[in-house]
């Protein structure tokens, strides 16, 4: 696999058409971070792990509201293997409406909104809206 973070959003999004109340995915430490911070900002219900006598798993309970409209609207990934992108902390990316971007820095891997308070850049991995 070339680009694991690509596939972890491909499973989430397809997840997501389908109305899947959890999706798994191999686990990683970027992976791990890039859950939980999904969490914090609300987008899923509950991030857990579980072993699978490899790498082990990571299982995201997927947030839907009342109505069953999914509260992720959408999910780009932005920094590919084959074009990398960063950005400064003056110049960090705006995600349309209450979405995030979330970029990988020098002190972890954290919202853009984190990153500026922070005042560092780094690069962008995905927006999340």
């Amino acid at each position: 696999m070339t680009d694991p973070i690509a596939d972890m959003l491909t499973r989430i999004r397809n997840a997501l058409v389908t109305k899947k109340e959890t999706v798994e995915i191999p686990s990683s430490n970027m992976k791990k971070a890039i859950a939980d911070i999904l969490l914090s900002e609300g987008y899923v219900k509950d991030v857990q792990t579980a072993e699978d006598g490899f790498n082990g798993k990571l299982v995201l309970t997927l947030k839907y509201t009342e109505t069953r409209q999914s509260v992720i609207s959408g999910l780009k990934r932005v920094s590919k293997p084959g074009l990398r992108t960063y950005s400064g902390a003056a110049q960090m990316p705006k995600v349309p409406g209450f979405g995030i971007a979330v970029v990988s820095t020098n002190k972890g891997i954290m919202t853009d909104k984190q990153a500026k308070a922070q005042n560092v850049g780094g690069e962008v991995l995905c927006y999340i809206w």
